[in-house]
């Protein structure tokens, strides 16, 4: 495994700052109530925090922490024989954009809903970010965005489709309800497929294979190795890059965007959302106004208001401990 952080990382990593690292690995794991205990206290005890998703068929996780700290989680996943070789993308922020640390045992590491798919022995052709752009300019190629919509709605690349589904759930329908009538789309179709970091795609892909699609093909590392890798110049992203972590968006450089994010929705709010007479902090914004219970909104009053004396005290306000569960 060859991808540290001094290499991925988009910018030199300076101690002063915390690297956020996103990884996954399809990989039968059958030990996983024993990794989950693991994971979760050697992560406790570097003080890293975030969410890693364990499941039958691999490990999907966001984390952050020290540079030290990061390397130190690296060098383990090396030494497990199975985690060795995790797909696993860098950047920095100037805190941590994580309040708590779970690590959980799911059906899905990245949920489908749909038995039998298996990426570890059927998945797309992977496309180097370099050799992308090539595939955007292409014609004939049929470019399918694999985001939510709330994420494609903020960025994207150029003709790309736009399945507009809520959840990752809602894809398979999509391409069976829409996808599959389209007039310019068969089965012998050139299909390019892009998402955040790469693991929807590899699920996805191996769905499009399934059906019988035979020239399927996606972005190796997704659209965050894309922006580490492909120069300004050569960029042909438009727009952020929704993350679902407390920076809510990243820009080409990687550097946290001007997207914040509705507490009570948790949909991304542009700085023009802001002013509504349908906005307050934590409570609603104008994609959700009026659509919460008045038990909900009290929760949320109470949970701002803590959010608000913890900012006070520059402390954390959601429970540092977390959750360890399955």
């Amino acid at each position: 495994m060859n991808n540290s952080p001094e290499k991925e990382s988009a910018h030199a990593c300076i101690d002063e700052k915390y690297i956020i690292a996103s990884f996954y690995k399809f990989v039968p794991i059958t030990n996983l109530d024993t990794l989950q205990s693991t994971l979760y206290n050697f992560c406790w005890n570097l003080g890293i925090y975030g969410t890693i998703l364990l499941a039958d068929e691999g490990i999907n996780g966001t984390i952050a922490g020290t540079k030290n700290s990061i390397k130190d989680l690296y060098q383990w996943f090396c030494d497990q024989p199975y985690l060795n070789g995790l797909k696993i993308k860098y950047s920095e922020d100037t805190s941590v954009p994580f309040h708590r640390l779970k690590v959980r045992i799911k059906k899905e590491i990245v949920t489908m809903g749909k038995q039998g798919i298996d990426p570890i022995s059927k998945v797309g052709t992977y496309i180097d970010p370099l050799d992308w752009n090539l595939l955007l300019k292409e014609e004939h190629t049929v470019i399918i965005d694999a985001r939510n919509h709330y994420e494609v709605e903020i960025g994207t690349f150029d003709k790309a489709l736009n399945p507009k589904t809520n959840s990752f759930r809602d894809f398979p329908a999509w391409v069976t309800r829409t996808l599959e009538k389209m007039p310019n789309v068969n089965k012998d179709s050139k299909i390019a497929m892009f998402c955040t970091g790469g693991i929807r795609c590899e699920k996805a892909t191996s769905y499009l294979k399934d059906r019988g699609y035979k020239n399927v093909f996606h972005l190796e590392g997704g659209i965050l190795k894309y922006f580490e890798d492909v120069s300004d110049e050569e960029n042909l992203w438009n727009g952020e890059c929704f993350v679902f972590d407390n920076r809510v968006s990243l820009k080409k450089d990687l550097q946290p965007g001007e997207y914040l994010m509705c507490h009570a929705c948790r949909m991304p709010l542009a700085q023009t959302n802001l002013g509504s007479k349908k906005y307050s902090p934590g409570l609603h914004c104008p994609k959700c106004y009026g659509t919460h219970s008045e038990k909900q909104i009290k929760r949320f009053k109470d949970r701002q208001r803590q959010m608000e004396l913890s900012n006070l005290r520059g402390s954390k306000h959601l429970g540092s401990r977390g959750k360890q569960d399955g």
